[in-house]
Protein backbone atom coordinates (compact mmCIF):
# COMPACT_ATOMS: atom_id res chain seq x y z
CA UNK A 1 0.00 0.00 0.00
CA UNK A 2 0.84 3.77 -1.19
CA UNK A 3 2.41 5.65 1.97
CA UNK A 4 0.32 8.74 2.84
CA UNK A 5 0.81 11.74 1.49
CA UNK A 6 1.87 14.12 3.88
CA UNK A 7 3.22 13.95 7.46
CA UNK A 8 -0.11 13.03 10.16
CA UNK A 9 2.68 14.15 12.89
CA UNK A 10 -0.50 14.55 15.58
CA UNK A 11 -3.18 12.31 14.31
CA UNK A 12 -3.65 8.53 15.40
CA UNK A 13 -5.83 5.89 13.85
CA UNK A 14 -7.66 3.53 15.80
CA UNK A 15 -8.31 -0.15 14.30
CA UNK A 16 -11.51 -1.86 16.28
CA UNK A 17 -10.74 -5.57 15.08
CA UNK A 18 -12.62 -7.46 17.04
CA UNK A 19 -12.17 -11.45 17.55
CA UNK A 20 -9.06 -12.65 15.48
CA UNK A 21 -6.11 -15.25 15.10
CA UNK A 22 -3.22 -14.00 16.37
CA UNK A 23 -1.16 -15.15 13.60
CA UNK A 24 -2.55 -12.73 10.45
CA UNK A 25 -2.85 -9.37 13.22
CA UNK A 26 1.00 -9.84 14.11
CA UNK A 27 2.12 -10.60 10.63
CA UNK A 28 -0.22 -7.41 9.56
CA UNK A 29 1.37 -4.98 12.09
CA UNK A 30 5.08 -6.39 11.63
CA UNK A 31 4.76 -5.95 7.50
CA UNK A 32 2.85 -2.47 8.07
CA UNK A 33 5.59 -1.72 10.06
CA UNK A 34 8.45 -2.45 7.45
CA UNK A 35 6.15 -0.55 4.72
CA UNK A 36 5.69 3.04 6.68
CA UNK A 37 7.91 5.50 5.95
CA UNK A 38 7.59 9.45 7.36
CA UNK A 39 3.88 10.30 6.29
CA UNK A 40 2.44 7.11 7.60
CA UNK A 41 0.25 8.03 10.07
CA UNK A 42 0.78 6.36 13.54
CA UNK A 43 -2.29 3.55 14.97
CA UNK A 44 -3.39 1.87 17.32
CA UNK A 45 -5.20 -1.65 16.98
CA UNK A 46 -7.16 -3.32 19.51
CA UNK A 47 -8.30 -6.88 19.04
CA UNK A 48 -9.44 -9.92 21.32
CA UNK A 49 -7.90 -13.33 19.99
CA UNK A 50 -8.82 -16.77 20.56
CA UNK A 51 -6.84 -18.52 22.79
CA UNK A 52 -2.90 -19.23 21.83
CA UNK A 53 0.17 -18.62 23.83
CA UNK A 54 3.06 -16.48 22.41
CA UNK A 55 6.55 -17.06 23.28
CA UNK A 56 8.58 -13.50 23.23
CA UNK A 57 12.45 -13.59 22.26
CA UNK A 58 13.75 -14.21 25.74
CA UNK A 59 11.61 -16.93 26.18
CA UNK A 60 12.27 -20.07 27.72
CA UNK A 61 10.49 -23.75 26.94
CA UNK A 62 10.89 -23.98 31.35
CA UNK A 63 7.95 -21.28 31.15
CA UNK A 64 5.59 -23.53 28.97
CA UNK A 65 4.23 -26.59 31.88
CA UNK A 66 2.00 -27.51 29.84
CA UNK A 67 0.28 -25.50 27.20
CA UNK A 68 -1.78 -28.94 25.84
CA UNK A 69 -4.40 -28.03 22.81
CA UNK A 70 -3.24 -23.98 22.86
CA UNK A 71 -0.71 -23.65 20.48
CA UNK A 72 2.28 -21.81 20.97
CA UNK A 73 3.81 -18.60 18.48
CA UNK A 74 7.17 -17.93 18.90
CA UNK A 75 7.17 -14.18 18.05
CA UNK A 76 9.34 -10.95 17.57
CA UNK A 77 8.25 -9.05 20.69
CA UNK A 78 10.39 -8.92 23.81
CA UNK A 79 9.71 -11.21 27.29
CA UNK A 80 8.19 -13.96 28.07
CA UNK A 81 5.90 -16.13 27.45
CA UNK A 82 1.79 -14.98 28.03
CA UNK A 83 -1.48 -16.05 26.91
CA UNK A 84 -4.22 -14.57 25.18
CA UNK A 85 -7.64 -15.27 24.62
CA UNK A 86 -11.37 -14.25 24.38
CA UNK A 87 -12.15 -11.56 27.11
CA UNK A 88 -8.52 -10.01 27.33
CA UNK A 89 -8.04 -6.75 25.68
CA UNK A 90 -5.19 -6.44 23.59
CA UNK A 91 -3.96 -3.10 21.98
CA UNK A 92 -0.82 -2.39 20.00
CA UNK A 93 0.84 1.21 19.42
CA UNK A 94 2.00 1.49 16.10
CA UNK A 95 4.02 4.20 16.64
CA UNK A 96 6.91 6.20 15.11
CA UNK A 97 8.85 7.11 18.04
CA UNK A 98 11.42 9.28 16.85
CA UNK A 99 8.72 11.33 15.07
CA UNK A 100 6.19 11.68 17.92
CA UNK A 101 10.24 12.49 20.00
CA UNK A 102 10.02 9.63 22.80
CA UNK A 103 12.05 6.76 23.44
CA UNK A 104 11.79 2.97 24.29
CA UNK A 105 11.68 3.70 27.84
CA UNK A 106 9.11 6.46 27.27
CA UNK A 107 6.82 4.31 25.06
CA UNK A 108 6.62 1.43 27.73
CA UNK A 109 5.97 4.18 30.87
CA UNK A 110 2.96 5.87 28.66
CA UNK A 111 1.30 2.75 28.39
CA UNK A 112 1.43 2.00 31.93
CA UNK A 113 0.03 4.76 32.69
CA UNK A 114 -2.09 4.65 30.00
CA UNK A 115 -3.44 1.22 31.71
CA UNK A 116 -3.11 2.73 35.50
CA UNK A 117 -5.53 5.74 34.63
CA UNK A 118 -8.03 3.22 33.06
CA UNK A 119 -8.18 1.47 35.95
CA UNK A 120 -8.82 4.39 38.26
CA UNK A 121 -11.51 5.13 36.25
CA UNK A 122 -12.99 1.82 37.76
CA UNK A 123 -11.53 3.10 41.15
CA UNK A 124 -8.56 0.65 41.38
CA UNK A 125 -5.44 1.37 42.14
CA UNK A 126 -2.88 0.06 39.88
CA UNK A 127 0.93 0.80 39.26
CA UNK A 128 3.85 -0.37 37.25
CA UNK A 129 6.99 -2.02 38.86
CA UNK A 130 10.42 -0.50 37.87
CA UNK A 131 12.05 -4.00 37.87
CA UNK A 132 9.40 -5.92 35.93
CA UNK A 133 6.90 -4.16 33.14
CA UNK A 134 3.21 -4.70 33.30
CA UNK A 135 0.57 -2.63 35.48
CA UNK A 136 -0.18 -4.81 38.79
CA UNK A 137 -3.31 -4.64 41.87
CA UNK A 138 -1.84 -5.40 45.10
CA UNK A 139 1.06 -7.27 43.40
CA UNK A 140 -0.97 -9.35 41.29
CA UNK A 141 -0.80 -8.95 37.54
CA UNK A 142 -3.27 -7.30 35.54
CA UNK A 143 -1.65 -6.09 32.26
CA UNK A 144 1.72 -7.33 30.29
CA UNK A 145 3.79 -5.65 27.98
CA UNK A 146 6.15 -6.58 25.48
CA UNK A 147 7.23 -4.51 22.64
CA UNK A 148 9.24 -4.74 19.33
CA UNK A 149 11.29 -1.61 17.75
CA UNK A 150 12.08 -1.12 14.10
CA UNK A 151 12.83 1.23 12.18
CA UNK A 152 12.52 3.38 14.63
CA UNK A 153 8.85 2.08 14.90
CA UNK A 154 6.96 0.24 17.71
CA UNK A 155 4.77 -2.94 17.37
CA UNK A 156 3.25 -5.32 19.42
CA UNK A 157 2.21 -3.89 22.78
CA UNK A 158 -0.39 -4.41 25.77
CA UNK A 159 -2.64 -7.32 27.07
CA UNK A 160 -5.33 -5.95 29.85
CA UNK A 161 -7.15 -9.12 31.33
CA UNK A 162 -10.63 -7.93 31.58
CA UNK A 163 -13.04 -10.86 31.77
CA UNK A 164 -11.41 -13.82 30.60
CA UNK A 165 -11.23 -17.24 31.37
CA UNK A 166 -7.77 -17.17 33.47
CA UNK A 167 -7.22 -21.21 33.22
CA UNK A 168 -4.73 -20.67 30.62
CA UNK A 169 -1.84 -18.81 32.31
CA UNK A 170 -2.22 -22.29 35.22
CA UNK A 171 -0.43 -23.89 32.08
CA UNK A 172 2.89 -21.06 32.13
CA UNK A 173 5.34 -19.53 33.60
CA UNK A 174 3.46 -15.84 33.11
CA UNK A 175 6.12 -13.41 32.10
CA UNK A 176 8.42 -16.23 32.99
CA UNK A 177 7.51 -15.47 36.74
CA UNK A 178 6.48 -18.61 38.69
CA UNK A 179 3.53 -18.28 41.01
CA UNK A 180 3.04 -14.92 39.33
CA UNK A 181 -1.02 -14.20 39.98
CA UNK A 182 -2.60 -12.97 37.44
CA UNK A 183 -6.01 -11.34 37.77
CA UNK A 184 -9.02 -9.54 35.81
CA UNK A 185 -10.51 -6.02 35.87
CA UNK A 186 -13.86 -7.54 36.51
CA UNK A 187 -12.87 -8.95 39.56
CA UNK A 188 -11.19 -6.17 41.08
CA UNK A 189 -14.25 -3.36 40.50
CA UNK A 190 -17.86 -2.91 40.61
CA UNK A 191 -18.01 -0.58 38.13
CA UNK A 192 -19.86 -2.39 35.16
CA UNK A 193 -17.59 -1.19 32.58
CA UNK A 194 -14.74 -3.86 33.95
CA UNK A 195 -16.09 -6.62 32.51
CA UNK A 196 -16.43 -5.29 29.44
CA UNK A 197 -13.77 -5.30 26.80
CA UNK A 198 -16.01 -3.02 24.69
CA UNK A 199 -16.10 -0.78 27.46
CA UNK A 200 -12.74 -0.35 28.20
CA UNK A 201 -11.19 -0.24 24.67
CA UNK A 202 -12.66 3.62 24.44
CA UNK A 203 -10.47 4.32 27.82
CA UNK A 204 -7.32 2.71 26.88
CA UNK A 205 -7.70 5.01 23.55
CA UNK A 206 -8.83 8.04 25.05
CA UNK A 207 -5.56 7.99 27.94
CA UNK A 208 -3.36 6.55 25.19
CA UNK A 209 -3.93 9.65 23.15
CA UNK A 210 -3.15 11.46 26.14
CA UNK A 211 0.04 10.21 27.10
CA UNK A 212 1.17 10.37 23.44
CA UNK A 213 0.48 13.91 23.25
CA UNK A 214 -1.88 13.04 20.35
CA UNK A 215 -4.18 15.89 18.68
CA UNK A 216 -6.72 14.25 16.59
CA UNK A 217 -7.88 10.83 16.30
CA UNK A 218 -9.96 9.01 13.20
CA UNK A 219 -12.08 5.17 13.78
CA UNK A 220 -11.31 3.14 10.89
CA UNK A 221 -14.11 2.75 8.80
CA UNK A 222 -12.78 -0.93 7.56
CA UNK A 223 -10.91 -2.12 10.44
CA UNK A 224 -9.81 -5.41 9.29
CA UNK A 225 -8.29 -3.86 5.99
CA UNK A 226 -5.53 -3.53 7.20
CA UNK A 227 -5.35 -7.16 8.01
CA UNK A 228 -5.68 -7.55 4.35
CA UNK A 229 -3.23 -4.68 2.88
CA UNK A 230 -0.43 -5.92 5.39
CA UNK A 231 -0.96 -9.55 5.52
CA UNK A 232 1.55 -12.50 4.30
CA UNK A 233 -0.18 -14.79 1.35
CA UNK A 234 0.42 -17.85 3.27
CA UNK A 235 -1.60 -16.78 6.47
CA UNK A 236 -5.08 -17.07 5.90
CA UNK A 237 -7.42 -14.03 7.30
CA UNK A 238 -10.86 -15.34 8.51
Amino acid sequence: MAPQSETQDGKLVIRYLGLQDYRPVWRAMSNFTDQRDGSTTDELWLVEHPPVFTQGQAGKEEHLLMPGDIPVVQVDRGGQVTYHCPGQLVAYPLVDLRRRGVGVRDLVTHTENTIVDTLAELGVAAYPKPDAPGVYVNDDKVASLGFRIRKGCSYHGLSLNVNMDMGGFSRINPCGYQGLKMVRTMDLSTDERAASVSALEPLIVKYFVKHLGYSTTEVAANPAQALIDYSDPEIEIL
